[in-house]
């Protein structure tokens, strides 16, 4: 079915009509008031005072296809081409992972825990730039660099800096082979690499299986801190002697990844909690015992 109408009152009994099957009212809601600000530019408030308001014809085709891509799964972010992040607005498409709630309170953490006037800052496996950008934001005295294996995620990671009028340097390398600028130190390394285990696959939805990128989520049960180890090792060599290592983590893996750590040199090592409970981050540091703003599991 198409929607024969311009009205956006029509149109939202339309993605009700279309998507009740699949989503709840208030996601359907939420996806509808996503896709009109979007689309054609107006806000709830604005819907509320007038929703006899008419879209254009071509606005009208961005809403079938939204309502057709949300009943194959896609989404949303995808959709829209667009997230807001820790004050910022990332581009996203099929190169690069939708930013997390997750990661957000990493990064507003990392802002509000910073000590250093002027930090020298590194993202490896930055993805979409959401951590660096926004890091560049919330510290604009910093100098930032962002790293990832994509060349499709790097443009778009130049995009979004661009976007958000923020100067961070990204560049190609494997997080594994951790070569350039192999000789610089920094104060802050932070990673959000992959650790979902392939044995996840079964438990995940498939809004995350079908349209995400598997590069940057999944990493083999058999070695599941790989990415991590050869960050570690990076980080051992190239942080400064009051610097701090930042990881983003499996749920599970809080032990193994402090283990870890201690292992490749770190003498402090926090694991700590997300906004649900979970163990999600790592903080680590070579010399001094340092704090994060989060609940620590030790």
């Amino acid at each position: 079915m198409k929607i024969n109408s311009n009205k956006l009152i029509d149109i939202r009994s339309f993605f009700n009509q279309e998507l009740s099957a699949m989503y709840d009212k208030l996601e359907v809601d939420s996806f509808y008031f996503i896709c009109i600000n979007s689309f054609s530019g107006i806000s709830r408030t604005q819907f509320t005072a007038n929703p006899n308001l008419s879209v254009s014809e071509s606005e009208l085709l961005k809403y079938n296809f939204a309502v057709k891509d949300l009943k194959r799964n896609k989404p949303i972010q995808y959709i829209i081409g667009s997230t807001p992040f820790a004050d910022c607005i990332i581009y996203v498409n099929e190169h690069v992972l939708i930013p997390r709630p997750e990661t957000e309170e990493l990064v507003m953490g990392i802002v509000k825990q910073n000590k250093f006037h002027s930090p020298y800052i590194i993202d490896i496996c930055t993805g979409s730039g959401c951590i660096a950008i926004s890091l560049k934001k919330h510290i604009p005295a910093a100098t930032v660099f962002g790293a990832d294996i994509s060349v499709p995620a790097i443009d778009l990671a130049n995009k979004n800096a661009c976007y958000n009028n923020n100067e961070v340097s990204f560049f190609i390398a494997d997080a594994l082979k951790l070569t350039q600028h192999a000789d610089k130190k920094y104060d802050i390394i932070v990673s959000n690499p992959p650790y979902v285990l392939l044995s996840d696959k079964a438990e995940m939805s498939k809004n995350v299986l079908d349209y995400e990128p598997h590069l940057a989520l999944f990493v083999d049960d058999t070695d599941p801190l790989l990415f991590y180890k050869s960050i570690a090792n990076f980080a051992a060599n190239n942080l400064e002697n009051e610097g701090l290592l930042y990881f983003e983590i499996h749920e599970r893996m809080g032990k193994a990844m402090q283990a870890m750590l201690k292992e490749k040199g770190f003498k402090s090592v926090n694991i700590l909690n997300d906004f649900s409970g979970k163990q999600r981050f790592a903080v680590a540091s070579l010399n001094t015992n340092q704090f994060f703003n989060a609940e620590s599991t030790q």
